[in-house]
């Protein structure tokens, strides 16, 4: 059940908001949405001094992700200092040095937005909270693409109810907020600016 945040969080991994996902032809449904509570979540990390750091995944050749093609570019520009982490796999702490960046700015807790729910933002929110650290997710802060009919299976599933069951299958550790404009930011747990 989505909730207030608890406290602030001091980090906001956005995961591979990236230009195939989020315009044209395979951008995600609702993506307008995604953009503009990403951009929301954006302006108040930084703000408040938290870390920003940005996954970007590296898809297979011939992919809307292939690396250095437009749909691979990231969608929102960094600002000077806020760290893209390239990624080959789901999971945005496997073979990248994600902890070692959190740890090495005391975060404590973080906020997770992107795409796709069920995959990089699930699986990135799933290390996370196994490694120990308060997961806050903003429920319109993250989307995922139509689930196909299956024969035999299913009908079509649609986007919003895919990016539901994958928050509502994170488990009851993680922070569901309804909205971007409820997470809150704080800098390091020690009060420095990172």
């Amino acid at each position: 059940m989505p909730q207030q945040a608890s406290a602030p969080v001091h980090a906001l991994l956005v995961v591979d908001m990236q230009t195939a996902f989020v315009t044209g032809k395979d951008a995600v449904p609702d993506a307008e949405r995604v953009v503009a509570r990403t951009r929301e979540l954006l302006a108040a990390a930084r703000a408040s001094g938290a870390l920003v750091v940005y996954l970007q995944n590296d898809g297979e050749p011939g992919t809307p992700d292939e690396p250095h093609t437009l749909g691979w570019e990231l969608h929102m520009e960094p600002e000077p200092g806020e760290p893209v982490l390239r990624k080959t796999v789901d999971d945005g702490f496997e073979e990248t040095d994600l902890k070692e960046r959190l740890d090495a700015h005391g975060v404590e807790a973080l906020a997770v937005c992107g795409v796709l729910s069920e995959m990089c933002v699930s699986a990135t929110t799933r290390t996370a909270l196994d490694l120990g650290y308060r997961v806050v997710l903003p429920h319109d802060a993250h989307a995922t693409y139509d689930v196909p009919a299956a024969e035999n299976i299913s009908e079509v599933v649609p986007a919003a109810m895919a990016s539901r069951a994958a928050e509502w299958a994170l488990g009851d550790e993680v922070e569901i907020i309804a909205y971007a404009r409820d997470a809150r930011f704080t800098s390091r747990p020690d009060g420095r600016h990172t």
